[in-house]
């Protein structure tokens, strides 16, 4: 196993894209619980170009009844980056991050329930994508959040 580089543009371009629209490859979670964290898959997946398709572990999406609870759910994403052992994405939790890494965030301070794309960063705010509510370019600090971290994605294991 080698790890290379996640590619952050293609990310953030991806989430240009798409952060109003919906990609038909994918199917819209919008009225079962929300497709933030599937869009923020989406976004992960166009800048590593590798899924991993471990049934226990992985983190993919072949339709949407054959995927992930990774891809969509936002635990499940964060625990796949932080403890991922085989091929994919690998991040860890930092307050040192760039364009593409992710972030989430706890509305009640208990439960992290909405994950985003950071798309900008500039004097020192920082800007993102989401779906579900939809938005490109939007403050974090606009969101009424008890909680946030941040998922900073170090590199995309490959064989």
């Amino acid at each position: 196993m080698y790890v290379e580089k996640y590619n952050r543009q293609k990310a953030i371009e991806y989430a240009k894209k798409w952060a109003y629209g919906r990609n038909n490859k994918y199917y819209n979670f919008d009225n079962i619980g929300g497709d933030c964290t599937n869009f923020i898959s989406q976004c992960i997946y166009a800048g590593s170009n590798v899924m991993n398709y471990d049934k226990i572990h992985g983190w993919y999406y072949n339709n949407a009844n054959d995927k992930s609870p990774s891809w969509t759910g936002v635990e499940f994403l964060y625990n796949f980056l932080v403890n991922n052992k085989g091929i994919g994405p690998v991040g860890n939790v930092s307050d040192n991050i760039e364009i593409g890494d992710i972030v989430q965030l706890s509305f009640d301070g208990q439960k992290f329930t909405h994950s985003l794309i950071i798309v900008e960063v500039e004097n020192e705010k920082i800007f993102t994508a989401s779906h579900t509510l939809d938005s490109y370019k939007r403050d974090i600090n606009s969101y009424p959040y008890k909680k946030i971290r941040f998922i900073h994605i170090t590199g995309v294991q490959k064989i």
